[in-house]
């Protein structure tokens, strides 16, 4: 973890005063964010933890904080593996698949490498099938680069435990991490491809896109419909997007980057009421993901769209 100096090389070691404590955590703000990101995958709930953290810090001194990162990052940690920890047994009575919250992110994939690396959406996707402990261990030792006796500081667990979470983890996700397309061009055609297949019902288009395995997951969270189970198999997929095609023919989609990769949303009436993000793996769709669920729009730019 890189660490900040407050103080001069030849003098004791200070902690930094309350003024500069605001400064630095604002200039941490997007590290702990990215932290409870990728701890919990939701924008909103990320955010209440970093809030947290704040509040946590104003009641204590800073001049009593030797490390001002390591104690913000640790305190960050613990607080987002709180709310894993309950979001845990909220998702159990979540109605229908659960899919993680998506960030848009700049168009210019360049300026989003170190999310694109770190929180892609399929890294995400394959996060929520690992145990609180084991993602928090992956997420701040393989991700952010903590060593493990800091990881074991966050989790309250010796840097041993940590160490076997982490091997564990990493493991999980080797084995279950889509081997996608990386080349945002290429991964950008088969996104607009999709985008017209769709739009236009083209089933014999849409058949010619997808994998033969390929698996939609349709999140609605019990708010909008949405398909309560994953649909699997190429046929399967694309009759039912043809059927959305029908039924939403005033819909239109736009494009968007998320966590790094060209995606879509679905725009009605002016209002966004969808995303959708596709694993592609040798020019063929694999994965489609539509969240539906309003409640999670909360790391796009904006709800509304020009008509």
């Amino acid at each position: 973890m890189n660490r900040q100096e407050a103080h001069h090389p030849e003098a004791p070691a200070q902690a930094p005063p309350a003024s500069t404590a605001l400064a630095q955590f604002e200039a941490l703000r997007p590290r702990l964010f990215g932290v409870a990101y990728g701890l919990l995958g939701s924008v909103a709930e990320a955010e209440d933890v970093v809030q947290d953290a704040w509040i946590r810090l104003q009641r204590n001194d800073p001049d009593q904080i030797d490390d001002l990162t390591g104690w913000l990052v640790t305190t960050t940690s613990r607080l987002a593996l709180d709310v894993l920890r309950a979001a845990r047994t909220r998702r159990e009575a979540y109605v229908g698949p659960w899919l993680p919250e998506p960030v848009e992110t700049a168009p210019d994939p360049a300026d989003s490498v170190s999310l694109a690396d770190s929180m892609s959406w399929a890294m995400l996707v394959v996060l929520e099938t690992l145990s609180p402990a084991e993602r928090a261990a992956f997420v701040l030792h393989d991700v952010f680069g903590l060593t493990f006796d800091e990881v074991g500081t966050a989790l309250g667990r010796t840097p041993s435990a940590c160490r076997k979470l982490a091997s564990r983890a990493r493991e999980h996700v080797e084995q279950r991490k889509p081997r996608f397309d990386v080349d945002p061009e290429a991964h950008r055609a088969v996104v607009q491809a999709f985008s017209q297949a769709t739009r236009s019902g083209d089933l014999d288009g849409l058949l010619e896109l997808l994998d033969p395995e390929a698996v939609l997951t349709s999140d609605g969270g019990g708010l909008v419909r949405a398909a309560r189970n994953p649909i699997h198999g190429a046929d399967k997929v694309a009759r039912f997007l043809v059927g959305l095609s029908h039924k939403y023919a005033d819909r239109d989609h736009r494009p968007i980057v998320i966590n790094g990769s060209p995606a879509l949303i679905t725009v009605g009436g002016g209002i966004v009421d969808g995303v959708i993000a596709l694993g592609i793996e040798d020019g063929r769709i694999t994965t489609v993901d539509y969240l539906r669920n309003p409640q999670k729009f909360a790391g796009l730019r904006t709800t509304q769209a020009e008509q």
